[in-house]
C-alpha cells in the first residue's frame, strides 16, 4: 500500500492540470489529473504535497486546504491512500518543462470533459460542492470503476 498527495491549484476558475504523455510506464499514461505524488520517508500529507507541487510546477503552495482522503484499490495496482488537498495561495513561475506531463490551465467547468479516471469526476464533484473533509473508497478492475464508497 501506498501514500500520495494529490493537490488541484486554483486560479481564476481553472484548475492546474497535468496531461501525463511523458513517461513510458505511468499508471496515468494519457490520462489528466491534479499535481502530487508518493511520499518520501518521514513526510506529513502538507509535506509531500508542497513537495510535488514545487517539483512539478516550480509554484510554491502557501496555504494547503485538505480535503478528503481517497483510497484506490486495484486488482492491478494495489491499494493506494491518496491525500486530497486544493490550493488558491500560492507563489512563483509555473515551470514549462515538467518531465512527467504538460501543464496547462483549465477551466473547472471543462475538467470532467477531459480523459480522467472516472472515481476522479466523484472527488472533483465533492470539491465542487465545497464537501466537508470526506473519505470515498473507489474500486478498479482494470480502468473500470465498480464500486465507490462515500462517507463524511
Amino acid at each position: 500500500m501506498i501514500n500520495t498527495s494529490l493537490c488541484y491549484i486554483e486560479k481564476d476558475g481553472a484548475y492546474l492540470m497535468m496531461h501525463r504523455i511523458k513517461k513510458q510506464n505511468d499508471i496515468n499514461k494519457d490520462k489528466w489529473v491534479g499535481i502530487g505524488g508518493k511520499f518520501l520517508e518521514n513526510e506529513t500529507p502538507f509535506d509531500c504535497a508542497r513537495r510535488e507541487i514545487y517539483e512539478e510546477t516550480g509554484l510554491t503552495a502557501k496555504t494547503l486546504l485538505y480535503r478528503g482522503i481517497v483510497t484506490f484499490v486495484s486488482n492491478e495496482f494495489g491499494t493506494e491512500y491518496m491525500h486530497l488537498f486544493t490550493c488558491k495561495d500560492f507563489s512563483g513561475e509555473i515551470n514549462a518543462d515538467c518531465d512527467e506531463g504538460k501543464l496547462e490551465w483549465v477551466k473547472i467547468s471543462d475538467v470532467c470533459s477531459l480523459p480522467l479516471w472516472e472515481g476522479d469526476k466523484i472527488f472533483l464533484s465533492l470539491l465542487q460542492k465545497d464537501t466537508p473533509f470526506f473519505s470515498l473508497k473507489l474500486v478498479y478492475d482494470g480502468e473500470n470503476l465498480v464500486e465507490h464508497k462515500l462517507e463524511y
